[in-house]
């Protein structure tokens, strides 16, 4: 965006700066041609004189003489000429044979035709520069006078003026560039700064604001938007984070309470009971882990997560085991195939409540006389959970959807549920940087995947 803002002020600037550079560049050139044509026809007037009054007596030592001087002086040539067009006094020059544009430029002036301005040129495109002006007597051409000037000065003037003319645009853009910047600077530091405590929230710094009293009025708004926007967000967050409180302090108690009912009711039962009464207990020590980790996910982080080594096998089988109670009141049978250990370090608590929640979903929308496999099994750089029912199945879309919150299918609108069964499985995952993969296989039925990591990246 700078480098956008950048070049849309450079451009224009740019464009004007050489524009009046080059006409400032024309301007001085024609004025020094002026000036170097001005001093030539003065020149000439000045020998016209000379050569009229040399032309009537007939004696051209004079007008020689002084014409050798003028050059020795200012190295500038003269020559007149007769009636004839031969050089009648030529000082140093006699001889020199004229080109034929000075030979025509001859011929007019001894037709009585006056020099006429010359055609604008750069001084560098000619050597040198000749004026003819014809010399009158009562009304008569007696001769021509021509004055012929090297065109060196004015071209070193000239130059000197563009390579002046040259740095000031140089010094005037590089000044026109670090106005842009710190314009540029100055328009963007308040979305730069908006950019900066909008990455401070997204890493959990809700405190991050941005001041309100720099940049363009309009940013100005944004920012104060911005804020109370952020003001909002901390303050959901905060009643967020009270609930979580409330609900550890709420729901803890009763557990802990049913978890000391069943210790008092195990006493009184016999030995046949054992097993049942080890499995609620586990059921109970587990709801309480289940509750600590997503009260921790809801403030924010993974808090205290264990990460130790899991054997998914057994988890997939210890999991498959406790929920075949339930799926059998429908006739569904949940299996684990079993096999050897896949070892992987992960949280067992997230990896057990997002497996809880997906053979939730398989079993809700399995048919009757059904059956739910939970397999596991190591790819090359990953460890895979796998959950397949025997159900209607999903379509493409339906399945690219599935994992979005509150989001259930149309032709399931008979089965209970809230729709955040797999919602919930992903955001579990994703505190492990895991994923949840939903898949309708050609034979039917829908397959979940649980992705992790394997060994140390998990």
């Amino acid at each position: 965006m700078r480098r956008r803002l950048v070049v849309v002020f450079l451009v224009p600037l740019i464009a004007i700066l050489m524009s009046l550079g080059g006409v400032t560049a024309w301007s001085a050139t024609r004025s020094i041609q002026q000036t170097f044509y001005t001093e030539q026809l003065g020149d000439l007037a000045y020998f016209v004189t000379s050569a009229r009054q040399a032309l009537r007596s007939g004696a051209a030592t004079v007008i020689d003489a002084e014409v050798r001087r003028f050059h020795e002086v200012y190295d500038i040539d003269v020559r007149v000429f007769d009636l004839t067009g031969a050089a009648w006094a030529a000082g140093d020059r006699e001889g020199d044979v004229l080109s034929d544009e000075e030979t025509a430029r001859v011929g007019l002036a001894l037709s009585g035709r006056r020099a006429e301005a010359p055609a604008p040129v750069f001084p560098w495109s000619i050597p040198e520069s000749s004026l003819v002006e014809p010399v009158f007597d009562d009304g008569d051409v007696i001769g021509a006078v021509m004055v012929s000037a090297d065109t060196a000065a004015p071209r070193a003037e000239i130059v000197q003026q563009v390579i002046v003319l040259s740095l000031v645009s140089v010094t005037t853009v590089g000044l026109g560039i670090l106005l842009v910047m710190q314009l540029a600077r100055w328009v963007l530091s308040p979305v730069r700064r908006l950019d900066e405590a909008m990455i401070a929230i997204e890493r959990g710094e809700m405190d991050a604001r941005v001041a309100e009293d720099t940049g363009p009025p309009e940013l100005r708004r944004m920012t104060r938007v911005f804020n109370g926007m952020a003001d909002e967000i901390e303050r959901v967050m905060t009643r967020q984070q009270e609930f979580a409180l409330n609900a550890s302090h709420e729901l803890r108690n009763p557990l802990n309470a049913l978890l000391l009912r069943v210790e008092h009711l195990s006493t009184g039962l016999g030995d046949e009971w054992r097993d049942d009464v080890e499995e609620t207990r586990e059921e109970g020590r587990r709801l309480v882990r289940i509750l600590e980790t997503l009260l921790s996910l809801a403030r924010g982080g993974r808090g205290d997560t264990t990460v130790s080594a899991v054997d998914l096998i057994a988890l997939a089988g210890r999991r498959a085991e406790a929920w075949q109670e339930v799926a059998g009141q429908r006739g569904i049978s949940v299996v684990a195939p079993g096999g050897d250990p896949v070892m992987t370090v992960t949280d067992r608590t997230i990896v057990e409540s997002a497996l809880d929640a997906v053979i939730d979903n398989a079993v809700k929308y399995s048919t009757p006389d059904s059956v739910v496999v939970v397999a596991a099994q190591r790819d090359e750089n990953a460890c895979r959970l796998t959950v397949r029912d025997q159900g209607p199945g999903l379509t493409a879309e339906q399945a690219a959807a599935a994992t979005d919150r509150f989001w259930r299918s149309d032709d399931r609108g008979d089965t209970p549920g809230s729709g955040l069964g797999l919602a919930i499985a992903t955001d579990l995952l994703r505190s492990l940087g895991a994923e949840l993969l939903v898949d309708s296989p050609e034979s039917g039925g829908l397959l979940v995947t649980l992705l992790l990591p394997d060994g140390a990246d998990a």
